[in-house]
């Protein structure tokens, strides 16, 4: 479950230290390079959803496996393709492949709590945090060290070996039945129906607003218009079709479930911000190698690890939500303070405040959804909350994107960090104002 699961944030943070050598190799500005990032989280936002709901429908097996292949396949692509824009339909491809991962292991996690009568498993939850959130800070330093050895093409060779074990761990070890199926959700697949039209409008309202973002003009304004009527029809489609892309009655009378939602959202902007924007800033603008920016982030990797591991079995969610939205709030404000010049011990301190909300933050986040959510829609709720968390990695992009433009320059990375500000300021308001975060305890 845990190898499955960190295919996506391995490949979402390893291309961080690849976007400048790629650009160098192919001439290319850093606002087209962003669709490197932004691709791949466009295409697991529209994936993962649809995957709970396959997973849901036809167990966490078949899907595992589809996307185990899929994820080979974009290693492949990404290896020998010519130019930027055969990279960009590999980090598609990639997208749909890695986000299997996730939803299969929750599916499976409360297949398991059905089966044991474990009502909370705790320590499963952490190992599957330090796995999927918080192990994703070791792609830079990963990224760093394969494109030392072997150029920046390493970090999507990478994939190759990765989804083989997968495939094979898969066949070996996933089971073919599980609890939550037994006399249900087994005979799902004769009832059920692929919702065409619901994923149409789903995917134009992602399209149209990624699009916007990465093009924040009056005359693209129309944009998000689109983005509007397109969200619209879906809900309304979702409300009325009996099998939707998106059940979005998982929402009906449980707010608390979208404010986690929304939480994941700003989280997200600034975890991934700090993650391309400021590793774009080492390595153009302070001119570090790759490497070199790799290991400097390594400290990120260690604290969120650490971290997550400390306090992963304490049941409360709303002190871990506070700390992490203040350290934040306080490592943001550091950014607007970065110089050109600045010393490589600075960047290793602010790099370690970034990794303390890594380890606190997502893992309440995760804990919070598993109380909060429907167990029955499970599989949905969880892709769901990678649906939102990705939309927030989709604005990061765009807002490096547009702070940056041709080069990542430090007043880039400064109106960027103000950007980032905002977001965890929100993050802190949206959980200080949240009383209901007080019943989000673990039963035992």
């Amino acid at each position: 479950m845990m190898l499955g699961s960190i295919l996506n944030p391995i490949n979402s943070s390893i291309i961080a230290v690849a976007l400048v050598p790629i650009a160098a190799a192919f001439g290319a500005p850093a606002s087209e390079t962003a669709w490197l990032v932004s691709s791949l989280y466009l295409a697991t936002s529209i994936g993962q959803p649809l995957v709970g709901r396959l997973v849901d429908a036809f167990g966490p097996r078949r899907l595992f496996l589809v996307g185990a292949f899929l994820t080979l396949v974009a290693g492949v692509i990404g290896t020998v393709a010519p130019n930027i824009g055969v990279l960009i339909v590999a980090r598609v491809v990639l997208g749909f492949g890695t986000c299997a991962g996730y939803p299969a292991s929750m599916y499976l996690i409360r297949s398991e709590s059905a089966r044991t009568g474990i009502a909370s498993p705790a320590g499963v939850l952490t190992a599957l945090s330090v796995a999927t959130q918080t192990i994703a800070v070791v792609g830079p330093t990963l990224g760093g060290l394969l494109i030392g050895m072997g150029g920046w093409r390493t970090t999507f060779t990478i994939n190759i070996p990765l989804g083989l074990a997968c495939i094979v761990l898969g066949v070996l070890v996933l089971p073919r039945h599980t609890a939550l199926e037994t006399g249900g959700a087994a005979a799902a697949p004769k009832r059920f129906r692929l919702d065409l039209v619901g994923i149409l409008l789903f995917a134009t309202t992602l399209v149209s607003l990624l699009l916007y973002l990465m093009d924040l003009e009056v005359t693209t304004l129309w944009l998000l218009g689109v983005t509007v009527l397109a969200a619209a029809g879906f809900a309304v489609r979702e409300l009325r079709t009996a099998d939707p892309f998106i059940d979005v009655r998982v929402f009906a009378g449980n707010l608390p479930l979208l404010v986690t939602y929304a939480r994941g959202v700003v989280a997200a902007t600034v975890s991934y911000s700090f993650l391309y924007g400021v590793t774009q800033w080492m390595e153009d603008g302070r001119g570090l190698s790759a490497s070199a920016t790799g290991l400097i982030l390594l400290p990120v990797f260690a604290t969120g690890i650490l971290v997550s591991t400390l306090t992963g079995r304490r049941p409360e969610v709303r002190m871990k939500l506070v700390v992490g939205a203040v350290f934040q709030l306080v490592a943001c404000a550091l950014l607007l303070f970065v110089r050109a010049d600045a010393a490589i011990w600075s960047l290793v301190v602010i790099g370690i405040l970034f990794g303390i909300p890594q380890g606190l933050v997502n893992l309440a986040i995760q804990n919070t959804l598993f109380h909060q959510a429907d167990p029955e829609r499970i599989g949905a709720s969880s892709g769901l909350l990678r649906t939102f968390m990705y939309l927030g990695a989709m604005l990061a992009s765009s807002g490096g994107a547009a702070f940056f433009g041709d080069r990542a320059t430090t007043g880039g990375l400064h109106e960027l960090a103000v950007f980032m500000l905002i977001a965890a300021g929100i993050l802190f308001v949206l959980t200080v104002a949240d009383r209901t975060l007080k019943h989000v305890v673990p039963r035992r």
